[in-house]
């Protein structure tokens, strides 16, 4: 498995060598991430929301971080997550509920919401589905239709998971700030709404996956 097989962006092999020093996508990725996070840590419009919103993406960060060396992703997973990783941190920022884009999209759109955070659930699906299919695919040996079935099943559980997680967050850490963190204007299936957006987000992502996989394979042949 050399470098060349890295930077193909497929979870085609079954082991990746994790060198950082020589992964120059890798390096940028966690540059960008880090400025940028950091900058919109300062000043974020409810500080103690922002709080709320990083209690599961630090220790998400760090894991990764300390599992490169046993388990290292490709380098189109890691540019699928710091993507995913980027829209949620504005989202901190502003609360979802508050972020300029979303308001902008109501405003040409007519919508009666702000949207941002389906947007963001959407994305959710779209790019962690690809990361979630690679770790069945090397570790699980998920072939056929499980490689693309249960990638869009933890997305699912994810968000599931994710909207109850927050539910109890809100109540214990701060109830007051409840609305602003569940991000729910006055949108009593929001939770719904959220992880349908995400279903749809990974079954786009699973699909795209598929097509660029039988493309790839007719190339192959072709040579």
């Amino acid at each position: 498995m050399g470098q060349k097989e890295e930077f193909t962006l497929t979870t085609a092999t079954q082991r990746i060598r994790p060198d950082f020093r020589k992964n120059r996508l890798l390096q940028v990725l966690l540059l960008w991430y880090v400025v940028f996070w950091s900058l919109l840590a300062i000043k974020p419009l409810y500080r103690q929301d922002w709080f709320l919103e990083n209690l599961l993406v630090i220790p998400f960060f760090v894991l990764l971080v300390a599992t490169y060396r046993v388990f290292a992703f490709s380098n189109m997973s890691y540019l699928l997550m710091t993507l995913f990783m980027s829209l949620h941190a504005i989202g901190a920022h502003y609360t979802y509920a508050e972020v300029p884009f979303g308001f902008w999209l109501k405003e040409v759109f007519y919508f009666s919401r702000n949207h941002f955070d389906r947007i963001v659930h959407f994305s959710f699906g779209l790019l962690m589905a690809y990361p979630a299919r690679e770790l069945f695919f090397r570790i699980a040996r998920s072939r056929g239709f499980w490689a693309y079935y249960l990638p869009i099943a933890m997305v699912l559980a994810f968000s599931g998971m994710f909207e109850m997680i927050e539910m109890v967050a809100a109540l214990i850490v701060s109830p007051d700030l409840g609305d602003a963190y569940l991000g729910t204007q006055g949108d009593v299936w929001d939770p719904q709404k959220d992880m349908l957006a995400a279903t749809a987000g990974a079954v786009i992502a699973m699909a795209l996956t598929s097509v660029f996989r039988n493309v790839f394979k007719r190339k192959r042949k072709d040579l």
